[in-house]
């Protein structure tokens, strides 16, 4: 068994018997060395190129034109902070048949996208910035439609289906009165980006790999009685950016009553003893890439029945959940194993019983909801990322449970990549 890693190269794997993406156990280090190929973030830019152009072809798009943040890293590799990924300051265009040209933020910012991307050479350009410019906004928003229309004009698409990812209503008329033909493209990058290529499990695997270690504190040194919900929220965010990670997305740390109803985000709540934590974290790794899961335990104390409970029927739902992700499968069987919920009674996504695919953006892709998929379902595909989170959230209780947990699809099913454990004192 081989696994490709560059034209000429490939892995032998025919001793360890599965793709090592496939082997949460076996991560990678984040740094390079000669003696290890490790992740290749030159491939994984050229396949996650390849992956957008064979899109623009299915969906007939003759150009996409791509203001968010995660799309634009998906298709150029240039990242310049979280900061800077939904405000509509850069902006890439991505012709069929071509290579994409980014626009980036003019000053330091536009020199340093030259410097640090190499394979963007020549392809780098000044952003015409229009957002909050009050009175300039139509005439700068002119501009920047007028650069896009450069691009499409020198690739001889100006006349084809021009798809755009994110809505602005100023962009889209200084578009639109460019007589473009401008429509979603979202469906095309979602679907680039919702089957993920080998080097980008390497990058979830090994983000999973330090989110397991910061959860681990967070149990283990962190949480206790007499320490603030922020404390731990702090204590987890530290541990991330020392370990190299791009940016902390969120850390919900949620104790005692504020586990129900359950609050998702921290407070400076002091915890107590025989407190329930609920720790939920979201975070971009070193190479660009989200974990996002979830443990629930207790603050120096044994778990009560009725606890105990509580935390088996989340578990019960969320295993049950998991064991339904493989090839070929449909969305409506993973969502027929969630617990009803506000879900079913409001036909809306409560985003506490469902599945969510993850990557360079925390939701990415396919979203798997009893609200909807149950009856308009979804094919489930090879190395599709997933994160899978249940609840066990009812009236009048005192505290409750949440779990969630990181999964790819495998040719023979799941491999985990979150490998927290859960606790069995609660499950015994």
């Amino acid at each position: 068994m081989c696994v490709e890693l560059d034209m000429n190269r490939r892995m032998d794997t025919s001793f360890i018997g599965r793709p090592h993406e496939y082997m949460a156990r076996r991560v990678y280090s984040t740094t390079a060395t000669d003696w290890q190929e490790r992740v290749n973030f030159d491939r994984l830019r050229r396949q996650r190129l390849q992956r957008a152009k064979a899109m623009l072809e299915k969906h007939d798009l003759g150009a996409v034109i791509l203001f968010a943040g995660e799309n634009v890293r998906y298709v150029t590799g240039v990242y310049q902070g979280n900061w800077k990924y939904n405000i509509f300051i850069r902006y890439c265009v991505l012709p069929r048949g071509g290579d994409p040209i980014l626009f980036e933020t003019v000053g330091s910012d536009l020199h340093v996208a030259r410097m640090d991307a190499p394979w963007m050479e020549g392809r780098v350009r000044p952003a015409i910035t229009w957002k909050w410019a009050e009175a300039a906004e139509e005439f700068m928003a002119g501009r920047m439609a007028q650069s896009i229309m450069d691009v499409l004009k020198e690739s001889g698409v100006e006349r084809e289906r021009i798809g755009i990812d994110v809505m602005d209503m100023r962009a889209y008329h200084a578009l639109t009165g460019l007589g473009l033909n401008v429509v979603n493209c979202w469906p095309a990058m979602s679907e680039a980006r919702v089957v993920k290529t080998p080097d980008e499990i390497e990058c979830l695997k090994i983000s999973s790999a330090f989110g397991d270690g910061a959860m681990w504190q967070a149990i283990h040194e962190w949480a206790k009685p007499g320490v603030k919900e922020s404390y731990v929220c702090a204590k987890v965010n530290e541990y991330l950016y020392q370990e190299g990670f791009d940016f902390v997305y969120d850390i919900i740390v949620a104790s005692g009553g504020n586990t129900s109803p359950y609050r998702r985000w921290h407070t400076d709540k002091v915890m107590r003893q025989g407190d329930l934590v609920i720790v939920d974290i979201n975070a971009i790794g070193p190479g660009g890439y989200y974990v996002d899961f979830v443990r629930c335990f207790k603050v120096r104390g044994k778990p009560t029945p009725k606890e105990k409970e509580l935390y088996k029927e989340c578990y019960g739902s969320l295993q049950a959940a998991i064991a339904e992700f493989r090839p070929g499968t449909t969305s409506d069987k993973v969502a027929a194993k969630f617990p009803v919920y506000d879900d079913d009674k409001y036909g809306s996504v409560s985003l506490q019983q469902f599945a969510h695919s993850i990557g360079l953006s925390l939701y990415e892709g396919m979203w798997i909801s009893r609200a909807y998929s149950l009856k308009y379902p979804a094919e489930l595909k090879q190395n599709m990322c997933f994160a899978v989170e249940t609840f066990a959230g009812h009236p009048e209780l005192e505290q409750t449970v949440r779990l969630e947990e990181n999964l790819v699809v495998t040719d023979k099913g799941v491999e985990l990549l979150t490998r927290c454990p859960f606790e069995e004192d609660f499950l015994a």
